[in-house]
């Protein structure tokens, strides 16, 4: 990296150099533009005007004054909410997610432990070179693959379907309170 020696900032023949700066070289001054490739003036956001010459918001405002039909479309996500087929989901999932990463985290938590406070128990040889703390390593990495495996199976086999049919049965819904329907 080279040092500035006092130069101000900008100052070189890069792109950031001045046409005054081209004169103190005894270079002729000339007006160059620089075209950003990446540089995308209205999607940018940043100082465009709207066409009466007063700069454009740059962004739209938080909230909108609700319209009957997103009121019913919010009514409609409440009531699939307090289903009993949604609190099955619900309850599915946490049946078996709760269970999992507390003895999963229990599991790691006495591993760190050990390992910290045990150190001659770890360092015990059980095959070679191998010894407990490196087994118990090894079996760190199969319980997050086996429980992973579980997590897949479980939500593949006890809840996608009754997921589904609820993203389904909400939608439709949805679609029928926007259309005016219900």
């Amino acid at each position: 990296m080279q040092s500035s020696k006092g130069r101000s900032r900008g100052v070189g023949d890069g792109p950031d150099s001045s046409a005054g700066n081209q004169q103190e070289h005894g270079a002729p001054a000339r007006d160059v533009t620089y075209v950003d490739p990446w540089h995308d003036a209205p999607a940018s956001g940043w100082g465009e005007l709207d066409g009466t010459g007063s700069p454009a918001p740059a962004v739209p405002p938080a909230r909108r004054s609700p319209d009957a039909a997103a009121v019913r479309a919010r009514d409609v996500y409440l009531e699939v909410q307090r289903s009993k087929a949604f609190q099955e989901v619900r309850g599915r999932y946490r049946r078996f997610v709760v269970p999992g990463a507390t003895t999963f985290l229990a599991w790691y938590v006495a591993y760190v432990i050990t390992a910290t406070t045990a150190p001659r128990l770890m360092a015990r040889p059980v095959v070679g070179a191998v010894n407990v703390g490196m087994l118990a390593g090894l079996g760190q990495f199969l319980t997050t693959f086996l429980l992973t495996w579980a997590y897949a199976r479980h939500a593949r086999m006890r809840r996608d379907r009754a997921a589904l049919e609820l993203r389904w049965d909400t939608q439709e819904l949805t679609r029928g309170v926007r259309r005016g329907a219900l």
